[in-house]
């Protein structure tokens, strides 16, 4: 697929599972589990789905997956499998990690920052040795410190190698971060997710991250038990889905199993996925 000078990749970077209950708070188990079903732990398939951008001489991969160096503890829980990795998924596209100019962090949850460092040896590095990494330096300060309820969602050991390697670019704000590239934020789910937004005036592309994480969740009431503040939350959803419906974006799905890209309209109980798409 092509917006403007750039053409856009979906880019697998890993499978694995978490609790249905945590990822759809309040919405009862009977009405999730048509669309989701759950394994005998409560927990629903997902997947980390990259995009890739390639244009304006610049490589640029937004979120870079769960990553592959875990131990047997958290691959009991979360069902993580090494079935999927990013650097073979990007050789299958004809790139190489060195390749890489760019990686846009929506956030910094293991799943979305996981595969972009790697261990050599004994040693922790970045995954992308010649991209520059961009986050919200506002939302870097909260991973560093943030509440008990989080806590569990950030590891350290995923950017700390990055920061040290000088390779780290902070984020003041919503912005144009490259030519037709602009961030839009967030905060229900976690305090300054940078939404990145690609646009040549007719067509537009959304990466979702986690404010619509599956497709199930274009239902306004549908937002996950991790969300901080839920009610942010929904509000965001309106208002991001009314531009969807308004104006025939396409919606990029990081975590659905099935639909990587949709487009939305009004319904009369909200918004409902008139188009599922691939790219």
């Amino acid at each position: 697929m092509k917006i403007g000078n750039y053409s856009l990749y979906s880019v697998p970077a890993g499978r694995f599972k978490l609790d249905g209950g945590a990822m759809f708070g309040v919405v009862p188990k009977v009405l999730w589990s048509k669309a989701h079903p759950a394994d005998d732990l409560n927990r629903i398939e997902m997947v980390s789905r990259c995009l890739l951008i390639v244009g304006e001489g610049k490589v640029i991969l937004v979120n870079s997956g769960i990553g592959n160096h875990w131990g047997e503890k958290e691959r009991s829980i979360y069902g993580i499998s090494d079935a999927v990795d990013i650097s073979r998924s990007l050789g299958e596209l004809g790139y190489e990690p060195q390749d890489v100019t760019h990686v846009i962090q929506t956030h910094l949850h293991f799943d979305h920052i996981g595969g972009g460092t790697e261990i050599r040896g004994q040693v922790r590095l970045p995954s992308f040795p010649d991209a520059l990494y961009y986050t919200q330096e506002r939302h870097y300060q909260w991973a560093c410190n943030p509440s008990e309820r989080d806590r569990a969602s950030f590891i350290a050991d995923h950017w700390e190698c990055i920061v040290g390697s000088g390779r780290m670019r902070w984020v003041q704000g919503e912005t144009e971060i490259l030519p037709g590239i602009f961030l839009h934020l967030v905060h229900g789910h976690t305090p300054y997710q940078q939404l990145p937004r690609i646009t040549d005036g007719s067509s537009t592309l959304l990466f979702c991250s986690d404010l619509i994480p599956l497709a199930s969740q274009v239902r306004i009431p549908w937002t996950m038990g991790y969300d901080l503040r839920p009610v942010d939350t929904v509000r965001e959803k309106k208002e991001v889905l009314a531009k969807a419906a308004s104006h025939d974006w396409l919606l990029f799905l990081e975590h659905d199993p099935k639909y990587e890209l949709c487009k939305v309209a009004f319904k009369e109980e909200g918004f409902a996925i008139s188009e599922p798409l691939s790219l």
